[in-house]
């Protein structure tokens, strides 16, 4: 089977061969244009991803890397707003291998690097992306250097480094991390390196959507409204593109309605979905605790837009004392996770009312790598 992937500027197919993590021609963005083959019956089981997601998407016959991804809980359970209870389903992406949902793209992506050869990697991220990265490449034989912001979470970058990866701490915003990255891979001339990017490949999506596969299995039917975290965008793109599949292969009449939601201190989405282009000129790269939506610049931000327009959805903004409460509100209901997951209860306190049912919230990440946050945390409201 082709890869079905483009540039989303000048059309150019992804190459038979290497790993670039733009397009070879004029430097865009490789778009997945055609979402592959699934297995809808053999969501959830124990093979991770390949269980529901055909190999032959990545040209993958040899590799298939897998430490047991997905096959996530999904749980019931009620928000109580303006004296009615509604209800809302739990996607307990946190329970993964290394604590994110970024497993299923790891999956994915270190496959597809392990068929094209390759054997030095490079990866930033703010955390769950390195720490996902590094378990994965370990899993498959691979060198991972992988860049941090130096103030990232502690038990993050220890993951990192137990994995056995090469950790390269990087001083100053989230952003001056990749221009570090690039700077060094700029001078490898090995051949055997690539650009593990879980911003830039689109691979990773493929991963992702298995995610809209597993729930609309566990539900039986597809959701009304489907919640993410918004950082890069990757979860709520993947799954964009799940349903998107689901629908074009006649499992549901509907797509659902997809809601992002950003911290208010770093929310370029939010910023230009409510006030246009316009609104990029207030956008700060601002200090948050919800430190893996800290992105100032994300890399497929129109093709996001897009899909949460076409979905007919919306993106909200919150503020530190309202993702610290929300995380706090979850560990009480036994779902412990980190504040980057947490927005999104935030966004189901202050709007719930305003969602068609049943609603999805996408839980992304462990809040056992964020405990020191929430000794700061005031009462639940």
């Amino acid at each position: 089977m082709e890869i079905s992937i483009k540039c989303s500027n000048c059309g150019n197919p992804y190459p038979e061969a290497g790993a670039p993590y733009r397009c070879t021609k004029c430097g865009g963005i490789y778009q997945i244009k055609l979402m592959p083959q699934f297995f809808i019956e053999n969501a959830g089981r124990s093979e991770g991803i390949w269980s529901s997601l055909n190999p032959d998407c990545l040209n993958a016959k040899d590799h298939l890397i897998t430490l047991g991804e997905g096959n996530t809980p999904l749980i019931q359970d009620q928000i109580e707003v303006k004296n009615q209870a509604w209800d809302v389903y739990y996607k307990c992406e946190y329970l993964n291998p290394t604590g994110s949902f970024k497993d299923r793209g790891s999956a994915a992506i270190i496959t597809f690097l392990k068929e094209r050869g390759i054997e030095n990697i490079f990866e930033d991220s703010s955390g769950n992306a390195g720490a996902s990265i590094a378990a994965y490449a370990a899993r498959a034989g691979m060198r991972a250097n992988v860049y941090v912001p130096a103030q990232a979470s502690g038990v993050k970058k220890e993951q990192i480094k137990q994995y056995g990866a090469n950790m390269i701490l990087v001083e100053g915003p989230r952003s001056k991390v990749s221009e570090v990255l690039l700077r060094d891979l700029s001078k490898d001339n090995s051949g055997y390196s690539a650009y593990a990017s879980h911003a830039y490949l689109p691979f990773n999506l493929y991963g992702y959507a298995t995610i809209a596969f597993e729930i609309f299995k566990q539900l039986g039917k597809s959701p009304g409204t489907i919640m993410t975290p918004l950082g890069q965008g990757g979860c709520l793109l993947g799954v964009y593109y799940g349903f998107k599949s689901l629908l074009e292969n006649g499992f549901i009449d509907r797509i659902p309605t997809f809601i992002g939601v950003q911290a208010r201190a770093c929310a370029p989405l939010w910023a230009t979905f409510e006030y246009g282009v316009s609104g990029l000129q207030w956008v700060s790269e601002g200090n948050t605790i919800a430190e893996g939506i800290r992105i100032k610049y994300p890399v497929r931000g129109d093709e996001v837009l897009q899909a949460i327009q076409m979905s007919n959805g919306k993106i909200f903004a919150v503020d530190e004392e309202e993702i610290i409460n929300a995380g706090v509100h979850l560990a009480h209901k036994g779902l412990l996770v980190e504040p980057t997951s947490a927005v999104v209860e935030a966004a189901l306190i202050q709007h719930i009312d305003e969602f068609n049912p049943p609603i999805v919230a996408i839980l992304t990440g462990s809040g056992l790598k964020t405990m020191e946050v929430y000794g700061r945390s005031a009462n639940p409201k």
